[in-house]
């Protein structure tokens, strides 16, 4: 559930993680008994248990369906991701997955059931997976022999990895009949996507440098190369300063979608779709907050602590929950801006524009903050020491 100590600094943590623990237990015995949709949503919860919290609040026939398109888009980045596979196997297999192919049935011995659940759906939705599916595959099949060398190229390669997911999950939420599509719908349904994955690529730099037997590298040349020679050159302590002034300048780049991001989440009117589509976001502006101007992320793992995770997914109800989250990690992340970075004015431009479309709204004096919760009162920690000590008395007589 996390440490102690971490649980003692964030006393506020235990209720929402005790909260999230007891609904991820109840989702998992609420996998269905058919054997395909039982594999489904068994595999669902071993890929992303937080994911498959959110879509269990779907109702059943679009959380079906976004659990299929989920999945079938997950087999297809494992391909695109599996540095041991040679291109010349790889290429076919990507082009022609949205047909089923027998070739990835041997990288996946159970992906049947996935094609089984894809056949029970209802035809609009399986139009928009197999659609999404088919552009997807062609797009990574194209970065498979391009490098990502200027900015362009990287928002390319983020809209068919995941921007294309963003208008695939608008194209269900209309089949579903629960939500109409505004006129700017793909654009900002792209922007959904793409932030998402620029905060991932970012998160995931060293993880993807250090991929064996071969780097994957999705930070464009026209960004790095102002720092380094070689990309993972950032990596070392020695380029400890360049890389912090790198890692700054894709984390504005990122700051560029959240505009259109807030403009999608508003337009929402069904609150479990909302819910669904608010979360990861909120999840994405915290995870920059935490990574900007942060030299940690060329050391290890970071990330967002399990309780403050808990914590978004308990708190995110409304939209104005979802201004307060992005004006509070836009606050966090706007302390750490140092002047001396060569894009400081273009990050502080951002996040004051993200901060004024927040301001406007005039809901910000309602929010719970996410990040000013750290000095909690001695007194929580007091009596949550006492309560440690009553349970474990209890299991030690017992």
């Amino acid at each position: 559930m996390g440490s102690l100590g971490t649980l003692l600094r964030y006393p506020d943590d235990i209720y929402p993680l005790l909260k999230m623990k007891r609904a991820i237990e109840r989702a998992e015995k609420q996998i269905p008994p058919e054997p395909h949709w039982g594999f489904c949503y068994s595999m669902l919860h071993k890929v992303s248990r937080s994911f498959s919290l959110v879509i269990q609040q779907l109702r059943p026939e679009l959380r079906n369906a976004v659990c299929v398109f989920y999945l079938v888009l997950r087999a297809l980045d494992t391909v695109e991701d599996d540095t041991s596979i040679p291109t010349d196997e790889k290429l076919p297999i990507l082009i022609a997955f949205h047909r089923g192919t027998n070739e990835y049935k041997v990288l996946m011995d159970q992906f049947h059931h996935v094609s089984a659940a894809f056949l029970e759906l209802d035809k609009g939705y399986q139009e928009a997976i197999e659609e999404i599916t088919k552009r997807m595959g062609a797009g990574m099949a194209k970065f498979i022999c391009q490098e990502v060398e200027t900015v362009d190229d990287y928002d390319e390669y983020c809209h068919y990895v995941a921007g294309l997911v963003g208008l695939g999950l608008s194209k269900l939420f209309l089949a579903s009949g629960s939500e109409v599509l505004t006129p700017d719908w793909d654009h900002i349904s792209n922007s959904m996507g793409l932030f998402l994955q620029k905060t991932n690529i970012i998160r995931d730099y060293l993880e993807d440098i250090n991929e064996i037997p071969e780097s994957r590298m999705f930070w464009p040349r026209k960004i790095w190369g102002k720092y380094a020679d070689k990309l993972e050159d950032l990596k070392y302590e020695e380029n400890s300063t360049k890389a912090v002034n790198c890692l700054n300048e894709m984390v504005t780049n990122a700051l560029t979608h959240i505009e259109d991001c807030l403009k999608y989440m508003a337009a929402l009117r069904d609150p479990s779709i909302f819910r669904f589509c608010a979360i990861p976001q909120i999840m994405a502006i915290g995870t920059l907050a935490l990574c900007y101007n942060n030299v940690q992320l060329f050391r290890g793992v970071v990330k967002l602590r399990r309780g403050l995770t808990a914590k978004v997914i308990d708190r995110t109800k409304t939209m104005a929950d979802v201004y307060g989250a992005f004006y509070d990690f836009s606050c966090m992340l706007k302390t750490k801006v140092d002047k001396n970075d060569p894009n400081a004015s273009n990050t502080l431009n951002r996040l004051e524009a993200m901060q004024k479309v927040c301001r406007d709204t005039g809901v910000l004096q309602k929010r719970k903050s996410y990040v000013n919760d750290e000095g909690q009162s001695n007194v929580y920690i007091v009596m949550l020491v006492i309560l440690l000590a009553i349970v474990f008395a209890y299991l030690r007589a017992n």
